[in-house]
């Protein structure tokens, strides 16, 4: 007896190219979702001179990108990191993906870093301009408009031993973590429009249409009306698959940890079971972002963070996401982050939330219940090597090291389950560098593309990724399908 799949994980039919009839509208390239990916997509694709439609299951355009708070990772030496001061060698910013990131893709990596600069200025040809100022402090996003700032693990041992640290992510220039992706959207939007795009929105994708091993065209549902579209090139850029319960469940279950999700309605998965009806294979789908930042402030980057054990087990200077990642590999997910009063403030985005306060360290073990001596210990041996700016054990960079030492002692917690964790998915179709889905084997499927949050490219997992990778990425890539989609095409 065949047990069914969760509805989540089912996967939808084919359509026969039968379907099609000679009256059937034609496109060279359908793009599916218009997001920073699928938008890059089909304005490139119609620069190339192919005739496009792009379909939206909302009523507007942006996507989950327009959600997002305005960082692109970019690199190589563009006109912010020129200006202000900041020397990044492709071949550096190569080294530093290559090594950060757990399986990584040279040929990615090298295609993206390599490309990056004329990537920026492409970027700011739709229309804006990013600032020429670096905001130097620990921080989720900048809090002004500053155009630079590290957003990544560049600083953070032992990458920084090796390989010159750069500051790579650039944002929009908005104030802090609203509006920032909207701003470029709206113009990608605009400038889809004077390309010839045809845009129709409250209009998905259901199904793919397939000759043989080939993709061409698609099946689509815009309320009680269905059809088909004939199409030389399918891009389906439809986001990732963090509100689909049972794909999270089957293949990422750590984000079940997570108090909400960063993602839109339309992030179910169906962008990559359209791909996975013919046969394309996924890479990396049990890798989630999950994060709960605790700064800012940035003074609380300079406390120490201990496990149920009372021991130390990630640098607290390390990237937000990395330090969640650690948590999660935690026993229990327990995690402690512990501050004296000449550090601490009150948290900023009140995402790991006070537990309490101690006036001893002793107090302190007992009261979180660690075994006895151990948060002694650990505190003892921190604060004498941060006092001689050292940190022997986790190599915590110079600049956030201070001893903590004045009472009372503040203690946040970082806990799954108690912490405010939010998370997203990064595995999807696996693809060639310009965006060509793969099966199992490594062959393409020809006709089809995939980009941004449901194909799998450069930000493969949690540890190593940076903010800005999703954006920098889904818009490099995306242009990159498109293109080649419409060169297929025709």
């Amino acid at each position: 007896m065949t047990t069914a799949l969760p509805a989540g994980l089912a996967l939808p039919e084919t359509v026969s190219a039968d379907q099609l009839t000679p009256d059937t509208e034609s496109f060279d390239v359908v793009v599916v979702g218009f997001g920073i990916a699928g938008g890059c997509a089909a304005l490139e694709a119609a620069r190339d001179g192919a005739r496009v439609l792009l379909l939206e299951r909302a009523a507007v355009h942006g996507g989950t990108s327009s959600m997002s708070g305005g960082h692109f990772y970019l690199g190589g030496g563009t006109a912010v990191q020129q200006a202000t001061g900041h020397e990044d060698p492709v071949e550096e910013m190569v080294r530093y993906l290559m090594a950060s990131t757990k399986d990584p893709d040279e040929q990615k990596i090298r295609a993206y870093c390599e490309g990056s600069v004329a990537h920026f200025d492409w970027l700011e040809a739709l229309g804006f301009e990013f600032e020429r100022s670096f905001f130097p402090g620990k921080a989720v996003i900048q809090p002004g408009t500053q155009g630079l700032m590290f957003t990544g693990n560049e600083k953070v041992w032992p990458f920084r031993d090796d390989i010159k640290p750069a500051p790579r992510g650039h944002k929009v220039p908005v104030p802090g973590d609203t509006e920032g992706t909207r701003i470029v959207m709206d113009l990608l939007r605009d400038q889809v429009e004077k390309a010839g795009v045809e845009v129709r929105y409250e209009t998905g994708a259901t199904n793919l249409v397939v000759d043989g091993d080939r993709v061409v065209g698609l099946a689509w549902k815009s309320f009680e009306k269905t059809g088909v579209v004939r199409a030389g090139g399918v891009v389906i850029a439809a986001g990732g698959f963090v509100n689909n319960q049972d794909m999270v469940d089957h293949y990422t279950p750590a984000l079940k940890s997570a108090t909400f999700t960063l993602g839109s309605t339309y992030d179910d998965g169906l962008a990559i079971r359209l791909g996975e009806s013919v046969g394309a294979a996924l890479e990396n789908m049990d890798e989630p972002f999950i994060t709960a930042p605790f700064y800012p402030p940035s003074d609380l980057v300079k406390g120490v963070i201990v496990n149920r054990d009372g021991q130390r087990f990630v640098a607290e200077d390390s990237y937000h996401a990395r330090t969640s990642y650690e948590v999660l590999r935690q026993p229990g997910g327990v995690a402690f982050l512990i501050v004296d009063s000449d550090h601490y403030e009150e948290q900023r985005m009140s995402l790991a939330p006070l537990k309490d306060g101690f006036e001893t360290i002793e107090e302190m073990e007992s009261g979180l219940g660690l075994p006895e001596g151990s948060l002694v210990a650990t505190m003892t041996s921190y604060n004498k090597h941060a006092a001689a700016g050292e940190d022997p054990e986790l190599h915590k960079h110079p600049d956030w090291l201070a001893p903590q030492t004045t009472a009372p002692w503040a203690v946040l917690e970082l806990s799954l389950g108690v912490a405010y964790y939010a998370g997203f998915t990064l595995g999807g179709m696996a693809t060639t560098v310009d965006g060509e889905v793969r099966r199992p084997d490594g062959s393409v499927i020809p006709g089809l593309y995939a980009a941004g949050a449901c194909a799998s490219n450069i930000a493969q997992d949690g540890a190593g990724y940076c903010s800005g990778t999703q954006l920098g990425e889904g818009s490099f890539f995306g242009r990159r399908a498109g293109l080649h989609a419409s060169r297929y095409a025709r």
